[in-house]
């Protein structure tokens, strides 16, 4: 079971079909998997053998594509890092990875060029560029490519659970980890979600998130079974996004919940540009129903959300589930199960706040060289997820707030989400994130953080006071509200509330 012979497959019977576009590159699935073979078979020649593990540094590229199916055919694993390292976080994981090979560009260099000596691993010939053919110390990706063949690579053997990729975990509340993830869970995510998402072989995805995210995987694999169309952007930008869904008659979208907001605020939005679409799916944080409902107004009969952790489980709230169960976030797929358990490991009844465990197809075997980690994830081979929820009658997933985003406020347990759906009410606010900051008498009490519609003008007194005069009890009233232009974001477009509530005490201090 190897994912690449999905090119294989798909350029024997579906050559003439478009597969890919990035800006003015479109490749038919033959001239794809050609470029894919031509790159599988140079990383063979370099001497890359199975379980050899392939690192990335790249932004959205058609390279940064074909390198994933390419890794895939030599037997090798793909190890893709987020652009916004650091030296030190670029080193440490790439070491830690275990990577012989490592793809980048020229962008990059001034950040590799001091680690280099460090990375014991990667040989001086296999530091490869995509964009600099003369750059001394770097072999030139293009070139590789045009001195290999193009002919399917020979003698690789896939078992389902051999290695694909591991992928880093973005951070939000620490270090990265590595989570691995096999051929088998790949094409999990690939029947489990072209099922889910109602897609097809006709079907055109659009993507415009970092696909160095393993979320991109929701969409990416799916499309790629069913050999469909993959259009790949280099970044988000609401109009000239909406004008690509127009253009090329997208049909399945999927965004964080920062992105549906600057859509809806967007000057083209509208049911005329955005017709095409047949889903929406949100993804990566809880959207806030006020949002939802907007979205479901102009658009209605295209809304999904997902809730999942790269770690193996997800939900997914369908869009005719939508109208009946708007706050939920759905069920799990067929083959996968879920729990609600109290700090004992006692599982919950329906209505009753606690832990989301669950299992299912894409369970990762573990954290890549963290058995202590994985022990502390995977018990008894059910993931425990750190976020807190609960189940209605039905069965459906109703997400409270993180485990470690929890406010207690006197001895009661105050979630965030419950506050922010009503501060995103106030026409002034397009978007609102509540945190836990200390008090002397009540241990902590909540301060939100908010950012304005442009046309939106309100002071943060008056705001705290319209929250307070709504919420529905004394323990969810704001102490403070801070304003901000945009929010701290990790590369999957997650709110950094960590980040948050540092630069709050930090301003706090600046104040004293």
């Amino acid at each position: 079971m190897n994912i690449g012979s999905l090119f294989t497959r798909h350029a024997c019977y579906r050559p003439d079909h478009l597969a890919v576009v990035f800006g003015d590159q479109r490749l038919t699935w033959l001239e794809f998997n050609k470029s894919i073979n031509r790159l599988a078979n140079a990383l063979m020649d370099m001497g890359v053998r199975k379980g050899d593990k392939v690192a990335t540094i790249l932004p959205n590229c058609l390279e940064l594509l074909e390198v994933y199916w390419a890794v895939a055919k030599a037997g090798a694993v793909v190890v893709p890092l987020s652009t916004l390292l650091l030296e030190q976080a670029m080193k440490s994981l790439l070491n830690d990875s275990d990577a012989v090979v490592l793809i980048s560009n020229a962008g990059f260099v001034k950040q590799i060029d001091p680690i280099k000596s460090d990375l014991s691993a990667i040989a001086e010939d296999r530091f490869i560029l995509t964009d600099a053919p003369d750059m001394t110390g770097y072999q030139d990706y293009h070139a590789l490519k045009a001195a290999a063949s193009e002919r399917e690579p020979e003698g690789i053997v896939i078992d389902r659970d051999d290695l694909f990729n591991i992928m880093y975990s973005s951070g939000t509340t620490g270090l990265p980890k590595g989570i691995i993830h096999t051929h088998y869970i790949r094409a999990m995510y690939a029947t489990t979600f072209a099922a889910s998402l109602r897609m097809r072989p006709e079907s055109v995805t659009m993507h415009a998130g970092a696909i160095v995210f393993n979320g991109a995987f929701v969409d990416l694999m799916p499309t790629m079974f069913l050999g469909a169309t993959y259009v790949l952007l280099d970044q988000f930008e609401p109009v000239s996004y909406i004008e690509a869904i127009e253009r090329e008659k997208v049909t399945h979208v999927m965004v964080v919940p920062a992105q549906i907001i600057a859509m809806l605020n967007a000057p083209n939005f509208s049911y005329e540009t955005l017709q095409s679409l047949e889903m929406i799916l949100s993804l990566g944080a809880p959207l806030h129903r006020e949002h939802k409902d907007a979205l479901n107004r102009h658009l209605p009969g295209r809304f999904y959300e997902l809730y999942g952790l790269t770690e193996g489980f997800v939900t997914v709230l369908d869009k005719l589930d939508y109208c009946a169960k708007p706050d939920s976030v759905g069920v799990p797929p067929p083959f996968f199960e879920m729990r609600i358990l109290d700090e004992n490991e006692n599982e919950l009844p329906p209505g009753e706040v606690g832990e989301i465990c669950g299992r299912g197809p894409i369970l990762m075997p573990g954290y890549y060289k963290r058995d202590d980690l994985t022990a502390e994830a995977v018990k008894d081979g059910w993931l425990h997820s750190g976020d807190m929820g609960y189940v209605d009658e039905d069965g459906y997933l109703y997400l409270v707030d993180r485990k470690k985003d929890m406010i207690i406020s006197g001895g009661v347990n105050v979630y965030p989400r419950d506050i922010e759906e009503i501060v995103v009410q106030h026409q002034a606010v397009q978007e609102a994130a509540v945190f836990g900051i200390p008090h002397d008498k009540w241990g902590e009490t909540p301060l939100a953080a908010v950012v304005l519609h442009q046309s939106g003008e309100i002071s943060p007194l008056e705001l705290r006071d319209w929250v307070n005069a709504r919420v529905a009890a004394k323990f969810h009233r704001l102490h403070d509200v801070v304003i901000m232009e945009e929010f701290p974001r990790n590369v999957a477009g997650k709110t950094l509330k960590r980040v948050m509530r540092e630069t709050y005490w930090q301003d706090q201090e600046t104040k004293l």
